[in-house]
């Protein structure tokens, strides 16, 4: 994976829900205005989220989006995985592909302990941790 526009949307979008939950609905134009994403980008990043199981939508004039579970069990890495492929820094570290070279390439040990560390970093951090974080960093 590399982590795009959309993942970082993505997470911004994330972020925004957890900050107002349990809120039972926070709306697109919302989400939009105080993300800086704009309305079709919203509709594209949110669909992954969706489908994956983060995100419940509710539709019509009072409709819009909310977590489908409390913001402690969510981590950076869910929604990553949600819109991009997973991490792989490079192609022998790519699932589908893997590397001829890897049993005797000394740096493929290294790929593989920086992607590890990459996702502990995301994967150990929730959504409310960050809300947090990000509260303290305002009041600050």
């Amino acid at each position: 994976m590399v982590i795009t526009r959309a993942t970082e949307y993505s997470i911004r979008a994330m972020l925004h829900l957890a900050s107002r939950y349990p809120a039972p609905v926070i709306t697109k134009t919302e989400i939009c205005r105080d993300e800086e994403i704009t309305p079709a980008f919203l509709a594209k990043i949110i669909q992954p989220l969706i489908k994956k199981g983060l995100v419940v939508s509710k539709r019509g004039v009072a409709g819009g989006f909310a977590l489908a579970k409390p913001p402690s069990q969510i981590t950076l890495l869910d929604v990553m995985h949600a819109v991009e492929e997973p991490l792989s820094l490079n192609v022998c570290l790519s699932s589908d592909q893997g590397c001829d070279r890897s049993p005797e390439c000394p740096v493929h040990d290294i790929w593989t302990d920086v992607r590890n560390y990459i996702e502990n970093k995301f994967g150990n951090k929730t959504l409310a941790e960050l809300v947090e974080e990000k509260c303290r960093k305002v009041v600050a």
